[in-house]
């Protein structure tokens, strides 16, 4: 190519890697400002978004997980935009370097994921158990969005409905929730019994939905991976056309 094509092949990039980024930057300002609201007024967040959201709280801190990877899109989004703007090595490479640890944790969890998927199910399994027999009937939210997936998954329970035993609802009532014993849409036993529970846990059907979806899920790693790699290639690009200018 003559220079004058390869500057402006230069150029093209360099503007792409601008709008990309500025992209980025802006998305990680917006999961960090939300992140930040959520902390700072639940309340608000709750009357806006309801039960489900509260529930999902209960269970991963939204909040500052919205400001940790709105920290970290901030960041990257800003090495690569101020990076190729100012056509800067040194953060061009530190863009670089940002994305490559990232993708390397990426690759890392997902093989982690492959090899001891058993494991993590296991370890899932006994973390969620305990927090089933202490909040389900005490926390309303949390109860409600449970009561929603037994009667929709017809399921019972994590496991199945031995979970709720020596529980705070099945101490208080003796028995076991409505949901559990749902046979085929019609009204609840009168008299729950484990005989008339369905015996499946959720966690086996909500693992099965997921296998079920594994494809679209992997889709978007797979995609994410490719912008990650597009991403770093550019970087690296326009870190050795500076040498030549």
């Amino acid at each position: 190519l003559s220079p004058g094509a390869k500057m402006g092949c230069f150029t093209f990039i360099k503007v792409m890697m601008i709008l990309f980024n500025l992209a980025i930057f802006l998305g990680g300002g917006t999961l960090l400002g939300v992140g930040i609201w959520v902390t700072t007024d639940k309340d608000s967040f709750l009357d806006v978004f309801g039960v489900l959201s509260s529930t999902v709280m209960q269970v991963v801190n939204v909040g500052y997980f919205l400001i940790v990877i709105g920290a970290i899109l901030l960041v990257i989004g800003f090495l690569g935009c101020y990076g190729a703007q100012k056509e800067s090595k040194c953060l061009l490479m530190m863009f670089f370097s940002v994305v490559l640890i990232i993708f390397i944790a990426e690759v890392a969890a997902a093989v982690v994921a492959l090899v001891y998927t058993g494991l993590a199910e296991t370890l899932l399994s006994a973390v969620l158990t305990p927090v089933l027999k202490e909040k389900y009937g005490v926390d309303i939210p949390f109860t409600e969005i449970w009561n929603v997936t037994m009667d929709k998954i017809h399921c019972c329970g994590l496991n199945n409905y031995t979970d709720f035993n020596n529980g705070i609802w099945h101490s208080q009532t003796g028995a076991y929730p409505d949901p559990c014993c749902m046979v085929g849409g019609l009204l609840p036993l009168v008299h729950c019994h484990p005989c008339g529970c369905f015996l499946q846990g959720c966690f086996d059907q909500l693992l099965e939905e997921i296998r079920t979806n594994a494809g679209v899920v992997g889709g978007v790693a797979a995609g994410i991976a490719a912008l990650e790699i597009a991403s770093m290639s550019v970087s690296m690009y326009l870190y050795c056309r500076l040498d030549q200018k």
